[in-house]
């Protein structure tokens, strides 16, 4: 089973959806912007991906900095009280999968959670290739 913590408006959150969905998984799409995030599935995520409230932070395009949650003195609580009342704070895609569950912020790193992977070449929505025509990954230059 594979669950893409997903916002279809992120070119990065499309790209890796389309990735799982071009290795042949039927994955569980959880719109968090719509369904906001509860304490315990917060929590239970970040432990798993061994992320902080911190290190889960949107800081661009999110209004991270208006809440004043980039400033050296903010407790994790603090960033994940605000991240359970403004759901767009965690940075995404975040992949649940048998293998583990990680922030996929490079396209390419859900790869690592998935057993089987699309059939070469497969290009990103930019152009950008990432697995050659023999379905192998592509190194970044």
């Amino acid at each position: 089973m594979v669950v893409i913590h997903h916002n279809p408006d992120c070119g990065t959150s499309r790209n890796v959806l389309q990735l799982i969905k071009a290795s042949g998984y039927e994955p569980t799409v959880i719109e968090y912007l719509k369904s906001g995030w509860t304490k315990p599935q917060l929590l239970a995520l970040f432990a798993a991906a061994n992320l902080t409230p911190k290190t889960a932070l949107r800081v661009t395009k999110s209004p991270a900095k208006e809440l004043g949650l980039l400033n050296e003195n903010v407790s994790d609580e603090q960033i994940f009280e605000a991240m359970l009342k403004y759901p767009v704070l965690v940075n995404r895609p975040i992949v649940c999968t048998a293998k583990g569950v990680k922030l996929a912020r490079q396209s390419e790193t859900v790869l690592t959670l998935l057993d089987k992977w699309p059939l070469g070449p497969f290009h990103k929505e930019d152009g950008e290739m990432i697995l050659d025509e023999n379905g192998n990954l592509i190194k970044p230059q």
